[in-house]
C-alpha cells in the first residue's frame, strides 16, 4: 500500500523526518514571534509542545514564512495560495469565507480577517507545527475580494465605491479616480491624501503627488489602494490655466457627455443660466454656431469639454461694452470657497493665446464686466472674434432704393451699407451721408461722412459699422423742392387729370 508524505509525516520520528525531507538538523535555530494571544487563537498547540520533551525542538528550527505582501489586510473573498514545502496534500488555493475564516486541513477553521498576510503566516506555522516539524509555509494572494473605498473633495462624483479587478490584484488609485468620473478643475494633485487602516488597528496617512506621474510619469504615485481606504483631493490654493490644459490630456479628468449648468452675466447679449453641453451644436437668434471647432477642447474619450469661448457664444456674445481684459470666472469648490480667475481674452484675441479659453465645470459663472473707456481699434477688433455675435443690424434710411433693417456681419462699412440698400435713387445726395450712432454709454452722435467708393476702410470716410447704426441718405435740393412744389398743386393736378379725361388738352 502506497504511503502519502502526510502519512510518512505522522509515523516516522522527527530525526528521520528531518533526513526524509533533506532538510537536516544542523540548521540555526531561528526565533518566531507567536500570534496566538494577539490573534485570540487556542491553546492546544501550546499545550501540546509543552507536554513534549524540550530536546525534540532544539534542533528543529521554525522556518520564516514567504508573503507576497506585507500590508495587505485579508478579508472575506479573498483567495490565497499556500505551499507546503514537502506536503502537497496540504498545498492549493484556499477562499476567505464570509466568516472570513480559511478551512484548512488537519487544523480546520482559522480566522484570518483583519490580518495581514505575514501574521496569518505566523499563525499557520504556530498551528502545523504539532503536525509537521519544520513548516514552510509560502503565501500568496492569487485573487482580492472587491475593494470598497470611499472619495471625497474635488472629485466629480464623491462617494463610496467597490472596485473590482480582473487581474486579481488591488485596483490603482487613478482607477478609483476614473470610476469617481474624474477631477474638478480646481484639484490639488500635488498634495492627495489616502487615509489607511493599519493592521494594529490604527490609521496612517499616505500623500501622493499625482501631478509628478502625469509629468514625468512617476508610476510610484499611482499606488494600489486596499479595501478600507479614503481618498481626499484637496482644493487648489491658486488656479493654473497651463496646468489647467496639460490635465486636459491625461485620463484623471472627467469623460461624462452631461451637459453642464453654468451662468453668463455681464456684457452679452443673453445673459442668464445657459446649458454646456458635448459634441453637441447651439445655434442661437445671432446664427452663431457654437460647435464650429474651435469652441471647445478634445478630451482623450474623444468627447468635448465646453470652454469659455463657447458660453460666451451661447449667451449670444459680447456687447460692445464689454471689457474682454478683465473676464471672470467664478467657482464654487467643493469646500465650500469661492475661485475667481480672471481670464484676459485680449491676448485670446491678439496673440492667440489659448490658456485664455480655458474649459469650464459645472456651476461656474461667468462675468464679463462693462469697459470704462471703451477704444475704437479694441471695438472694431472684437466685433470679428469668435465670442462676439456673428451677425448685427443697421438700418438704411432715406434716398436708397430699399431702405429698411439690413442685417450684416460686423464691420461693415458705410460704403458696403449703402450698396447693399440697392445704392442711391435718382433723388439722393450722393456726396454725402449721415451716420447715427447709439453708443455704449447711451449717447448719441451723428456726423456727416464724405461718401467714396474708392476709400477702404477709414473712420473718417467709410466707417466700420455697429450694432444698430443708423445711415441716413438725404435728398437733393432739387428734390426736396419739387416735392414741395408737388404738394401744392397736387389738388390741381387732379383736376387737370380729370380733365384729360374729358378730351381737355
Amino acid at each position: 500500500m502506497r504511503h502519502s508524505t502526510l502519512n510518512l509525516i505522522k509515523s516516522v520520528p522527527i530525526a528521520a523526518l528531518s533526513t526524509i525531507m533533506g532538510l537536516g538538523v544542523t540548521m540555526p535555530m531561528q526565533a518566531t514571534t507567536t500570534t496566538e494571544a494577539t490573534l485570540g487563537s487556542s491553546s492546544p498547540v501550546s499545550n501540546l509542545q509543552s507536554a513534549l520533551p524540550a530536546s525534540r525542538f532544539l534542533d528543529v528550527p521554525t522556518a520564516a514564512p514567504v508573503v507576497s505582501d506585507d500590508g495587505y489586510i485579508l478579508g472575506a473573498g479573498d483567495r490565497l495560495k499556500l505551499d507546503f514545502f514537502g506536503v502537497p496534500e496540504f498545498s492549493g488555493d484556499y477562499a476567505v469565507l464570509p466568516n472570513g475564516s480559511m478551512n484548512l486541513p488537519q487544523v480546520g477553521m482559522v480566522s484570518v480577517q483583519g490580518y495581514t498576510v505575514s501574521q496569518v503566516s505566523q499563525l499557520l506555522v504556530t498551528r502545523y507545527s504539532p503536525i509537521l516539524t519544520r513548516p514552510v509555509i509560502n503565501i500568496n494572494v492569487v485573487a482580492t475580494r472587491p475593494v470598497m473605498i470611499a472619495i471625497a473633495g474635488e472629485i466629480e462624483r464623491p462617494g463610496a465605491y467597490s472596485l473590482m479587478s480582473s487581474t486579481g490584484e488591488s485596483p490603482m488609485l487613478s482607477r478609483a479616480i476614473q470610476q469617481a468620473e474624474g477631477i474638478t478643475r480646481s484639484a490639488d494633485l500635488q498634495q492627495v491624501k489616502i487615509r489607511r487602516r493599519t493592521a494594529g488597528g490604527g490609521n496612517e496617512i499616505i500623500t501622493v503627488n499625482l501631478l509628478q506621474l502625469v509629468r514625468s510619469g512617476d508610476a510610484r504615485q499611482d499606488i494600489r489602494l486596499r479595501d478600507g481606504d479614503s481618498i481626499l483631493i484637496p482644493e487648489a490654493k491658486a488656479p493654473d490655466l497651463s496646468l489647467s490644459k496639460q490635465l486636459l490630456a491625461t485620463n484623471l479628468v472627467s469623460r461624462n457627455s452631461r451637459p453642464i449648468q453654468i451662468a453668463v452675466v455681464g456684457e452679452v447679449l443673453r445673459p442668464g443660466p445657459h446649458s454646456l453641453g458635448n459634441n453637441n451644436n447651439y445655434n442661437n437668434n445671432n446664427g452663431i454656431n457654437t460647435n464650429s471647432g474651435n469652441t471647445a477642447i478634445a478630451n482623450p474619450s474623444n468627447s468635448t469639454i465646453p470652454t469659455l469661448t463657447q458660453a460666451i457664444q451661447q449667451a449670444g456674445g459680447i456687447s460692445q461694452l464689454a471689457d474682454i481684459r478683465n473676464i471672470q470666472v467664478r467657482r464654487q469648490s467643493r469646500f465650500g470657497t469661492e475661485q475667481k480667475i480672471t481670464v484676459d481674452f485680449w491676448k485670446l484675441l491678439k496673440s492667440g493665446d489659448l490658456l485664455q479659453d480655458m474649459p469650464l465645470q459645472e456651476g461656474d459663472t461667468v462675468e464679463i464686466p462693462t469697459a470704462t473707456a471703451p477704444n475704437e481699434s479694441e471695438i472694431i477688433a472684437m466685433a470679428g472674434a469668435s465670442f462676439s455675435p456673428d451677425k448685427m443690424t443697421v438700418n438704411v434710411v432715406g434716398e436708397v432704393e430699399r431702405p429698411g433693417a439690413l442685417v450684416l456681419t460686423p464691420n461693415t462699412t458705410l460704403n458696403q451699407a449703402v450698396l447693399t440698400a440697392g445704392g442711391f435713387n435718382r433723388n439722393a445726395v450722393k456726396n454725402s451721408i449721415t451716420l447715427v450712432r447709439l453708443n455704449p454709454n447711451g449717447t448719441v452722435t451723428k456726423r456727416d461722412v464724405a461718401f467714396d467708393l474708392s476709400q477702404g476702410v477709414s473712420e473718417t470716410n467709410n466707417p466700420a459699422l455697429r450694432n444698430n447704426d443708423i445711415i441716413v441718405v438725404k435728398k437733393t435740393g432739387f428734390a426736396v423742392f419739387s416735392q414741395g412744389l408737388n404738394d401744392v398743386l397736387s389738388p390741381f393736378t387732379g383736376i387737370f387729370n380729370i380733365f384729360r379725361l374729358f378730351g381737355g388738352r
